[in-house]
């Protein structure tokens, strides 16, 4: 069941959104609450699901991974096996950072970060092109990144 958010829970997913490492006492300060009820609305949140999971974000071209690859993927068939069989493959290629199943003419969207281009080449030579289902597959180099963010606007969901 999917919990009704109030302004205190929003205030404290915004916080957390933003900087992972807060304590529950800084939270609790920022938001107006004492500690108890904030640890208790975290957990909650965390136990609905709505917090999946608190990580770092890593700079890709500060760690050596400046090469961003967006791969539009077509399959042979969308049988019983094959879209599992596909979904497997995927999960199991640390370059794959992030894969959608898409309608339209595209089944999939990658998300690929590399070191470099040649790093791409044996990448799509050597595991993607392997896979059985793979009919078509169609790559765009990213120049430039104009946007990323990983925080969810809440104001967009109803009170």
């Amino acid at each position: 069941m999917l919990k009704k958010l109030d302004s205190f829970d929003r205030k404290i997913l915004m916080l957390i959104q933003e900087d992972a490492t807060l304590t529950t006492p800084q939270i609790a300060e920022r938001v107006g609450l004492s500690q108890a009820p904030c640890w208790r609305r975290i957990k909650q949140m965390e136990e609905a699901g709505i917090i999946d999971r608190r990580v770092t974000l890593l700079n890709a071209k500060n760690v050596g991974l400046p090469v961003m690859i967006f791969v539009h993927i077509k399959l042979q068939a969308h049988g019983k096996t094959t879209l599992p069989d596909f979904d497997d493959s995927i999960r199991r290629f640390p370059e794959v950072i992030e894969c959608y199943t898409l309608t339209g003419e595209t089944d999939y969207l990658l998300k690929v970060v590399l070191p470099s281009i040649e790093a791409y080449e044996r990448f799509f030579r050597e595991k993607l092109s392997q896979l059985p289902a793979v009919r078509e597959a169609n790559s765009a180099i990213a120049l430039s990144q104009i946007k990323a963010t990983t925080t969810l606007d809440l104001t967009l969901v109803e009170m």
